[in-house]
């Protein structure tokens, strides 16, 4: 199968791994050029991982030999770069959020759908051995029909480490829209999707400071907020409830567990994609930690990128799809607007469960 060229914009802290996967694990992609504001961050990936070009976006959206451009810019620039890659007639990989907001991403798949090109967002960690082994457990009936789910992702946010977090606490930022994609996908890829949530809301420190270099001592207003706790109904009938905070300093929660009639599943990190996923069945005494089915069990961003690129060739469907992302962003918002509103928001959007990965697929190929 013919090699898939791709372009990445956007060289910041994410990009590293997308160059090293793409580069070393997945034999259909080949990195054709990369791009940046800092033209010098674009050139010092370059270098490390032999892209033959650094270019402007306006060069790489021209080059008719790149196939997917993938976005990995802030989130505020998601939909420009995008639609402008959409309208380019290229294949369009994004990272999470797929947009700011529900128009736009309705563009977005209006767009692609248009130009007859496909769009992928992440996050793909649902790809991961950990997720994957969860969802054949669930398909092969091991906790019997799930009828509950709880979800959980707390910390006290992101500016003692992160250089520049401001972003995290402006529009597009918050919680929910950083973490919850990933809890979010992986609820829908083991449950099925969403119609209808109620939603609360938070801002308890209406300021931050950073304590990170090179910034430190800067002082960040807040204006999205940073506790969310929210409840939702699965199209299947399952209820599931799901916190999101930066305003925590610790705890003891699971990061996702799925309740069934016949047992309950302890899932692992969505935000990783391995495992340790373990299984107590009915009856049992205790947990038990389940051997992965699956491999891509490190670190293998860009898995999603690859899947769409086979997906490119053969014409079947690709799983992180931008049916889902959209239905994930519109239930962000849902969540956003129960709050505000006070009352159960009927979700609009769906989607259909990604297929699941196939067992015994060798490192690097996604063919099926």
């Amino acid at each position: 199968m013919d090699k898939v060229k791709i372009g990445i914009i956007g060289c910041g802290n994410i990009s590293g791994i997308y160059f090293e996967r793409a580069t070393r694990t997945f034999e259909i992609l080949q990195i054709a050029a990369c791009a940046d504001l800092i033209r010098e961050r674009a050139e010092a990936q370059a270098a490390a991982w032999g892209v033959p070009k650094v270019c402007t976006v306006e060069q790489m959206l021209a080059d008719p030999e790149i196939e997917i451009v993938v976005n990995l810019t802030i989130p505020k620039a998601h939909y420009e770069v995008g639609i402008a890659a959409l309208q380019a007639g290229k294949s369009l990989y994004g990272e999470k959020p797929l947009a700011l907001t529900r128009a736009q991403g309705r563009e977005l798949l209006k767009t692609a759908k248009t130009q007859g090109v496909l769009l992928g967002n992440a996050p793909d960690t649902f790809l991961g051995g950990g997720l994957q082994t969860c969802r054949k457990l669930i398909d092969d009936g091991c906790i019997g029909r799930p009828i509950a789910a709880s979800a959980f992702m707390l910390c006290h946010g992101h500016e003692s480490w992160h250089p520049d977090p401001e972003f995290y606490y402006q529009e597009g930022g918050g919680p929910l829209f950083d973490m919850g994609p990933y809890y979010l996908t992986a609820l829908v890829h083991l449950i099925g999707p969403v119609k209808r949530v109620a939603g609360m809301t938070a801002i308890t420190f209406p300021e931050r400071t950073i304590t990170s270099q090179p910034r430190f001592g800067t002082r960040i207003p807040v204006e999205v907020p940073t506790h969310i706790a929210g409840t939702m109904e699965f199209a299947s009938g399952a209820i599931g409830t799901l916190i999101t905070s930066f305003d925590v300093w610790a705890h003891q929660l699971p990061f996702i567990e799925i309740y069934g009639t016949e047992g309950s599943l302890s899932v692992p990190d969505p935000n990783s994609f391995g495992g340790p996923v373990r299984l107590r069945r009915a009856g049992a005494e205790d947990w038990q930690e389940m051997p992965l089915t699956h491999g891509y069990s490190d670190n293998s961003r860009a898995i999603g990128v690859a899947d769409l690129a086979y997906a490119l060739r053969s014409g079947r469907a690709h799983r992180a799809s931008g049916e889902m992302a959209y239905h994930i962003l519109d239930l962000i918002h849902a969540f956003h607007d129960s709050a505000h509103e006070g009352r159960h928001v009927e979700i609009e959007s769906t989607c259909k469960r990604p297929a699941p990965l196939p067992v015994g697929l060798r490192e690097g190929i996604l063919k099926e």
